[in-house]
Parts: structure tokens; C-alpha cells; sequence
């Protein structure tokens, strides 16, 4: 680890001992880089860098349904006495640096920087650029021997109405359609355009969440973590989540691991306010926690009304917001 990076390193462990090492972005990370290097001075040392990636969602996944078709995301690291200073002149490079760069000027873009939420120094740069907080990752660190769970364990209510069972493969369609919905729901808080594929790849993803439940020599620990909650059976809420060897993709955003990656959380809204949510993270946390999964994480919408008080009851906070400018040309 050189100087630099070590020091950021420490920067970050004084914020947020749950955030990762802040690895040097030297232009050499996963395909998209374009090989940008920005560098920012102050008082004659290097106080920041950052290195620009191109990505363009799968259009047969499921993160173009949240996302814009072209993402330029800025991967930022700052130390030094004013690091808010040395974020903002490292942005007006980017802005400098995409505004050569072929179709950032399309509608279909974003300018994205993922920082921090704990890193307040740097939230009035981002602003001051034109950049927006449109998510959050959240993270509940593994709860240890002992503690008390939300919410109540599977099985029938009292009066015999809603119970919660896990999901097997021929829930695909109802999975894949709590997820539609929960797209819907999502783009009253940012401006992601309506996706045709969104059906099919929310089939897909579920399918492939649930395809563990059709091994007959299953056992626990192979069964999927997805759950549905059914009142007077009808289903009115899920939580389908991502075992570590599948949730690989965002364990670096954590020192913590292995970690675990919530894809859907739903609960229809007359059903809201009832605890089913509750019930259904805690089915969740049952299972985790004892196989050993050091951490589980989420995306939740940043304006979303709902979303910060359930996850936050539940034993999640934010751990990296992500800022975005949309389309990338608004970038100031």
C-alpha cells in the first residue's frame, strides 16, 4: 500500500471503522476504465486522485431498471487538512475530463460518485457540482450470540391470516412481480426512465435466487434466502437476498465479510405498518447470522419515506451514499 492510500486508509478508519481499505485507483480496475487519472495538489502534496470508469448496465439485468444507460463514475480518495477543498477541485477535473469523453452530453447518463455517508466534509463539494444523494448502501453488521431479533419467527398469526414461508422455485412470477412493483414505487425518487426489460430480467434474477429450493438433497444450508409473507394466502410481502458466493460484486464495499446482498424488500402498501416487514427481515437474520455472514447489505432510495426508518429499525445505517448528476452533462 503506498503513502498515499495508506492514509486515506486511515482517514476512512477514523469516519467509519466499517468501510473498506482505500485501495489506490491507478487506472487498472475492472473493464470501463478509461485510464483518467486525476490528480489534485495542496500545499505542495498530493491531497487527492480518482480515477473515471465507463459502465453500461446489462441491458438484460436488472441494474438498468435503477440505473442510467451510461454511468461515468468518479472513484474518489482525499486526505489532507481540507479534504471538502481538494473533492471539489478533483470534480471540476472530472467535469473537465467528461466533457471530451463521446456521449456524456447523451440524456440517458449520470455522473456518479459513491462516498461515504459518514464523510460529511466532502457532502457541500458535491452539491456545490450539481451532484444529488439518490441512494444509499446500507449495512447490518452480523448480530451477535444472543441478541434479540425483530419481528416474530415463520409460521401463522394468531388469528390465523398472515404467515411467512420461504420461497421456492414456482414463486419465480410472484417474486419477479413484487420486484416490478418495487421498481415502480422507486422511480418516484429519481428520474430513471422506464425500462421494457424489466419484467424479464426480475424473472430471471428471481429464478436464479430461488433455483437452490429445487435440489431435492437441499439442506439448510442450501435452501435460498427468500421469504414471502401471505395473508388470507395471498402474497403481500418478500425479502429475497443474495447468499455470499452470488454477493461477491459488493463485498469489497465493506471491510466485514462474508457478506450478504438484500436484492428485493416489499411489502404491499395496505399491508404496511402491520410488522411485516419486521417479520420478514427477521426470518432473514435468523439465518444469516449463524452461517457466518459477517454482514448484510442493501440499496434503498435516499427520499424513499419508508425506506431509512424500516431498515434503520431493523438494524441497518447508511454506509456509502451515491450521488449522482443526471444526465452527466448537468455535472457543474
Amino acid at each position: 500500500m503506498d503513502e498515499f492510500t495508506a492514509r486515506a486508509t486511515v482517514r476512512w478508519r477514523a469516519i467509519d471503522p466499517l468501510l473498506p481499505d482505500a485501495f489506490p485507483p491507478d487506472g487498472s480496475g475492472p473493464d470501463g476504465d478509461c485510464g483518467a487519472r486525476l490528480l489534485v495538489g495542496q500545499g505542495g502534496n498530493l491531497a487527492a486522485l480518482g480515477t473515471c470508469q465507463h459502465t453500461e448496465p446489462d441491458p438484460a439485468g436488472i441494474d438498468l431498471s435503477w440505473n442510467m444507460a451510461r454511468r461515468f463514475e468518479l472513484t474518489p480518495r482525499v486526505v489532507g487538512p481540507d479534504a471538502g477543498a481538494a473533492l471539489g477541485r478533483l470534480i471540476s477535473r472530472w467535469r473537465d475530463h467528461l466533457a471530451s469523453v463521446p456521449g456524456s452530453g447523451d440524456d440517458d447518463t449520470a455522473a456518479v460518485i459513491t462516498w461515504p455517508s459518514r464523510d460529511i466534509e466532502g457532502v457541500a463539494a458535491l452539491q456545490r457540482h450539481g451532484l444529488r444523494p439518490l441512494a444509499v448502501v446500507a449495512i447490518r453488521p452480523a448480530a451477535g450470540p444472543g441478541a434479540r431479533q425483530a419481528g416474530r419467527v415463520p409460521g401463522p398469526d394468531p388469528a390465523g391470516e398472515t404467515r411467512i414461508r420461504r420461497a421456492g422455485p414456482a414463486d419465480a412470477e410472484t417474486i419477479a412481480a413484487f420486484g416490478a412493483a418495487i421498481a415502480r414505487f422507486d422511480a418516484h425518487f429519481s428520474d430513471t426512465p422506464d425500462r421494457a426489460g424489466t419484467a424479464a430480467a426480475l424473472r430471471q434474477e428471481a429464478a436464479r435466487l430461488l433455483a437452490a429450493g429445487a435440489l431435492a438433497e437441499g439442506g439448510p444450508g442450501t435452501r435460498p434466502w427468500t421469504w414471502l409473507a401471505e395473508r388470507s394466502g395471498k402474497p403481500v410481502g418478500v425479502i429475497a437476498t443474495q447468499r455470499p458466493d452470488h454477493a461477491a460484486w459488493i463485498a469489497p464495499m465493506t471491510r466485514l465479510g462474508p457478506v450478504a446482498y438484500t436484492v428485493l424488500g416489499y411489502v404491499s402498501p395496505q399491508e404496511r405498518s402491520a410488522g411485516i416487514g419486521a417479520e420478514l427481515a427477521a426470518c432473514l437474520h435468523a439465518e444469516v447470522d449463524p452461517a457466518g455472514v459477517a454482514a448484510t447489505l442493501l440499496h434503498y432510495e435516499q427520499l424513499n419515506p419508508y425506506a431509512a426508518p424500516f431498515w434503520s429499525r431493523q438494524g441497518y445505517r447508511p454506509l456509502w451514499t451515491i450521488w449522482e448528476a443526471r444526465p452527466a452533462r448537468s455535472l457543474r
